[in-house]
């Protein structure tokens, strides 16, 4: 497809939802259609990133606050966007990313209550692009969620099942407003939802 090419995809949504699957399995099929792909993760990949996920993630800093986090993500995500994806789209490359602004509206924004507004209005000013070209929320309950994370868990994902709900609802809100965002059901077969991703982003991009 050459409508890919030069194409900013980001795949989002809760924890436990299966990102890092269907990322692998999107950017596969890029490549099978003949398209010069890359993928990166945020927060992280490039030095000051991965510096900063360790920050964000460890369960020893518990007291960080929803402001702080949010100041700390959008850092990593202005550094990502200036020594990575902007170079690789500037190329042609199609960039397919895991998790992007989607995340921190729904997470410090939404469920952290800092307002999605104010995510955007801090994102206006510290990114050259707030929005990819298609965004793709796998949506999944909490109990299917839990039953997928067999393994010690990060600082965000050992936040309360109130707080994970909220995130949830927030993906959800920010979809039913963003033409660019479609929510694909992450309960199903790993099959299943890769098909759904794809006729999601065919949606979206054609």
């Amino acid at each position: 497809m050459n409508t890919l090419a030069g194409k900013f995809i980001v795949l989002d949504g809760p924890d436990g939802c299966g990102k890092s699957t269907q990322v692998k399995r999107l950017v596969q099929w890029i490549q099978q259609q003949g398209v010069d792909v890359v993928t990166y993760r945020d927060p992280g990949d490039t030095r000051i990133g991965e510096l900063i996920r360790e920050i964000l993630l460890s369960p020893e800093h518990d007291i960080m606050s929803t402001r702080t986090e949010l100041l700390l993500y959008m850092a990593s995500r202005a550094q990502l966007w200036a020594e990575k994806i902007q170079p690789a789209l500037d190329q042609g490359q199609c960039v397919v990313l895991d998790r992007w602004i989607s995340s921190t509206c729904a997470y410090q924004g939404y469920a952290g209550g800092d307002g999605i507004g104010r995510v955007l209005d801090l994102a206006e000013s510290c990114l050259d692009r707030i929005w990819p070209d298609a965004t793709i929320v796998l949506d999944v309950d909490l109990k299917t969620a839990s039953a997928r994370m067999d393994r010690e868990l990060d600082r965000m994902e050992q936040k309360g099942d109130s707080y994970h709900q909220r995130v949830r609802e927030g993906f959800l809100r920010l979809a039913e407003h963003q033409p660019h965002i479609s929510v694909v059901d992450a309960t199903q077969s790993v099959e299943d939802v890769h098909q759904g991703v794809l006729a999601s982003l065919k949606a979206i991009l054609v």
